[in-house]
């Protein structure tokens, strides 16, 4: 009896320090990682609006407050157009050298067949979509994850339209999305979330706030 509380004490005592140590681990690599991937995001923000030399908080305030702002609003214009899954986590106005407003870039997360998608999207101040720049994304390797090449993700550059669909049988408008061979979920997946940053920045143009 007293050898199974001796082994009972010592291995508490282990669970215990790993607990610390991984705890002091977290904390030593939570700054860097984060660090990373704003970095990784911002890059991505430049990458889907090239022309852009800064970025100004969609409604001016501190930086949680501005993405608690963003969440609400945007969870309130998707919810109205049958897209509440999807969610807009970030949004900038992007400026030019004169402090010009160009257009809005944000950061959204949709779902797609293994889980959670997200990515970076700009679109012009006159609507048009700039582009799309996946920043995470855990599909099928061959299948799903193909909607990180070009042939898929650049369909939507350049295109001012109300609403993207997919289509399986080639597209034959702008507002027309090849589907991806055998992973029609993910292309769907990405398609609502690009459709859900449409959605908020045209509830933005409504607001006003491009015209600040």
């Amino acid at each position: 009896m007293h050898k199974i509380i001796k082994n009972a004490l010592i291995l508490t005592a282990i669970t215990l320090v790993a607990g610390v140590c991984l705890g002091f681990v977290y904390d030593i690599t939570k700054g860097p990682i984060e660090a990373q991937q704003n970095q990784e995001k911002e890059e991505a923000y430049q990458a889907v609006f090239p022309g852009m030399a800064s970025m100004e908080p969609v409604y001016g305030l501190e930086a949680e407050e501005d993405a608690a702002k963003v969440s609400e609003e945007a969870a309130k214009a998707l919810e109205a157009e049958g897209l509440g899954d999807r969610k807009v986590e970030e949004a900038y106005l992007a400026a030019d050298e004169k402090g010009q407003i160009l257009g809005v870039v944000m950061n959204v997360t949709t779902s797609g067949y293994g889980g959670e998608i997200n990515f970076s999207m700009g679109i012009q101040k006159d609507g048009t979509v700039n582009g799309i720049e996946i920043l995470s994304i855990g599909e099928t390797a061959g299948l799903g994850m193909r909607a990180t090449e070009d042939e898929f993700q650049g369909q939507f550059a350049g295109k001012n339209v109300e609403r993207f669909t997919v289509t399986k049988s080639g597209a034959a408008s702008d507002s027309e999305i090849d589907a991806i061979s055998g992973a029609t979920i993910t292309s769907n997946g990405m398609t609502d979330g690009v459709n859900a940053g449409i959605c908020y920045f045209q509830s933005l143009t409504e607001g006003g706030i491009l015209d600040e």
